[in-house]
């Protein structure tokens, strides 16, 4: 049950984070490793409603179901791409900072793949989706309603 619903938030708070969205989506990182990205931290974090959501945008750009079903245990899988893998671990940390830094060993497998802008941007996604996260749960939007909008070629 919904305890806070689209209506009741604050006029141009979800705009505002959509922007910051539209921001992250234009980078040059891909959107497949963006959703990679949300899918996951939906994951650690428990948030139902962007499990849903995510799951289905990866669906939509075509993930397999193996790789699917496998993320959430992505470090003893060999599906995943070593760039992907240093993201994942990355987006892992990151979500779960328990007070400590982020390592040299973590930061610098990162730029075996991306520019420090690129890491940037990969810091600001995790950040922004761990954000909706937090919102989704506690206003604990209805998971299952999500429907990917037809991209426009």
């Amino acid at each position: 049950m919904e305890r806070i619903s689209y209506k009741d938030i604050p006029k141009g708070m979800f705009e505002n984070l959509l922007s910051v969205e539209s921001f992250i989506n234009n980078s040059t990182l891909e959107m497949h490793l963006l959703e990679i990205i949300r899918l996951r931290v939906g994951q650690i974090n428990g948030c139902a409603y962007c499990v849903d959501m995510h799951h289905k945008e990866l669906k939509e750009l075509n993930e397999t179901d193996l790789r699917l079903s496998s993320l959430c245990v992505w470090e003893a899988t060999p599906y995943f791409t070593d760039k992907e893998r240093a993201v994942l671990e990355f987006t892992d940390r990151l979500t779960t900072l328990n007070g400590k830094p982020i390592s040299n060993d973590i930061f610098n497998r990162l730029l075996e793949f991306f520019t420090k802008e690129e890491i940037s941007y990969l810091t600001l996604a995790i950040s922004q989706i761990n954000t909706w996260t937090r919102l989704m749960k506690t206003f604990r939007f209805t998971p299952g309603n999500y429907s990917v909008k037809t991209k426009k070629p």
